[in-house]
């Protein structure tokens, strides 16, 4: 069993793309309130927690039934600054509150299409294995080994990687990572300074639930694929 679990939920008050991202709508509910809703559906998660230097965000996580037992510093919610320092100062905070928080589960607002059973799915890869932290993944569209490219000052093109692969099906399988979940040991992320300084596993989540959200477009297209999904739904229920 996975000890103390604990999610947090991300959510600045600037954006670069998409202006007051986080409480852009996509249905009925703020990208805040899907994450939050869907973090209180885990059944072993023991506290939703949401890190923001926003005030206005700050109330709507509190409506929405997540605590805010703190407020990020700005230092911590500029464009410069480093998500996993975030992440740093919110398990830090919580401790130095007296909470336990053993395991780290961040469910970022930018996949609002992902569900319960994706993030289930992240935590047991944490617990069945011997990782240090967990991210989620979709199949990738490009391969850095067949059809991605970069540019010389000429528009010159090359492959990322060059090699000996002309079919795509011969070369080797690639991944997106996806911000749907991310699961970790707490004191990993407390020691280092990256991801992938440690121990790393991946669970896969179907395209059609990953999409992150980082421009007007990926909005809009959530915004279509979440009511052609409620559409979909209210109709096998007839």
């Amino acid at each position: 069993m996975i000890p103390n679990i604990t999610a947090f939920i991300f959510a600045r008050g600037g954006s670069q793309g998409i202006k007051r991202k986080n409480l852009q709508k996509v249905g009925s509910m703020s990208l805040l309130e899907h994450s939050i809703s869907v973090a209180k559906k885990v059944s072993r998660v023991a506290q939703v927690v949401v890190s923001t230097d926003d005030e206005e965000i700050a109330d709507e996580a509190l409506t929405a039934g997540a605590l805010v037992p703190f407020l990020r510093p700005k230092n911590l919610a500029s464009n410069e600054a480093s998500e996993w320092h975030a992440w740093q100062h919110a398990i830090n905070q919580m401790r130095s509150m007296g909470e336990t928080v053993e395991t780290f589960l961040s469910i970022p607002t930018t996949s609002p299409l992902r569900n319960v059973d994706d993030i289930n799915n992240c935590l047991d890869k944490l617990q069945n294995s011997n990782a240090d932290i967990v991210i989620t993944v979709k199949d990738s569209e490009r391969s850095p080994y067949f059809n991605m490219v970069t540019l010389d000052n000429t528009s010159g093109a090359r492959l990322v990687i060059d090699g000996k692969y002309h079919r795509r099906q011969d070369a080797p399988e690639v991944f997106d990572i996806t911000t749907v979940a991310y699961a970790a040991k707490a004191d990993f992320i407390l020691k280092s300074s990256s991801i992938f300084e440690g121990n790393v596993r991946a669970s896969i989540v179907p395209a059609e639930r990953a999409i992150d959200i980082d421009s007007q477009h990926d909005l809009d297209l959530a915004r279509l694929l979440f009511n052609q999904k409620n559409s979909f739904d209210k109709q096998t229920k007839i």
